[in-house]
């Protein structure tokens, strides 16, 4: 592990990249190790993990945690730049045409037509678009949204994908989300694309309040693998006959695990996507 010596340094935060083994689940353990030693984010930068920490972070506990998780892991840290942020970050966020869609920040919505289009200000919640999970689920998100129809967007985050299935014509969706932070970013999210009237928020735990708000026709859920496995059963039990749900937030090296807990639950597969490690896929009840 490659350390920053200068006294500037030591005020600085700390840039920690790992680049995971290529056995099968070796992403995967790294990227639990860094949440469980008080990673707040990580970012996909090609085939490394890249994550921060503040001044004073305890980086041999940072290196210990990972190299325990995959000993074949190399990792890199370095202090990070003193740089405007303010202004930096903005450079970072893009806009991204999915389908009939479009999902910019307000600085690039000026000339998008509002009825194709989802602005969102990135803030403390999870999904502005950047990230490959996100799009995943807009992408098969037409073909299985009926006129209408009534959605659940379990973690709901930044409520992106609720504000993407009003988009397309759901008549009510349920934006449920547990971290309180995120509530007031999903608000002013919905108010700002016009959908108050479709999209309701919640700060809720997703398994607690779904079944009070079924039967619905969908339900959206991006969040990691074995959090969707917990609820599945819940899932099952609120949609309608003929319902279906998007599930994302999964790694492409899960996707034979996951078919095979899809299957054993009594679901089928109807369309998958796919994009850089991510793996999204529709289902429906056999």
């Amino acid at each position: 592990m490659r350390e920053a010596s200068s006294a500037s340094a030591a005020e600085r935060w700390i840039s920690v990249r790992v680049l995971p083994a290529k056995e099968p689940g070796a992403r995967a353990a790294c990227l639990g190790a860094l949440f469980a030693v008080g990673a707040q984010g990580v970012h996909e930068d090609g085939p490394s993990l890249v994550t921060h920490f503040p001044p004073g972070a305890d980086l041999e506990a940072v290196h210990r945690a990972v190299t325990e998780a995959d000993e074949l892991a190399v990792l890199e840290t370095s202090p990070v730049p003193d740089i405007d942020w303010s202004e930096a970050w903005k450079a970072r966020i893009t806009s991204h045409q999915l389908g009939a869609l479009t999902v910019a920040p307000p600085w690039l919505s000026a000339e998008l037509d509002p009825q194709t289009s989802i602005v969102i200000e990135p803030g403390m919640a999870f999904g502005t678009g950047e990230h490959a999970t996100t799009r995943g689920v807009v992408r098969l998100l037409p073909r299985q949204l009926s006129p209408g129809a009534v959605v659940a967007d379990l973690g709901a985050g930044s409520a992106v994908l609720s504000i993407a299935a009003a988009k397309l014509g759901a008549g009510r969706v349920y934006a449920i989300e547990l971290d309180a932070d995120a509530i007031p970013d999903a608000e002013r999210n919905v108010a700002r694309n016009g959908v108050s009237d479709r999209v309701h928020v919640f700060e809720a735990d997703a398994g607690v309040l779904l079944p009070l708000v079924a039967p619905v026709d969908l339900v959206l859920a991006n969040i990691i693998s074995s959090v969707l496995i917990e609820l599945l059963p819940a899932i099952a039990a609120a949609l309608r006959p003929g319902g279906t749900a998007i599930l994302s937030g999964i790694l492409l090296e899960e996707r034979d695990t996951m078919r095979q807990v899809l299957a054993a639950h009594g679901w089928r597969l109807l369309e998958e996507d796919a994009e850089d490690i991510w793996w999204s896929v529709s289902i429906a009840l056999a």
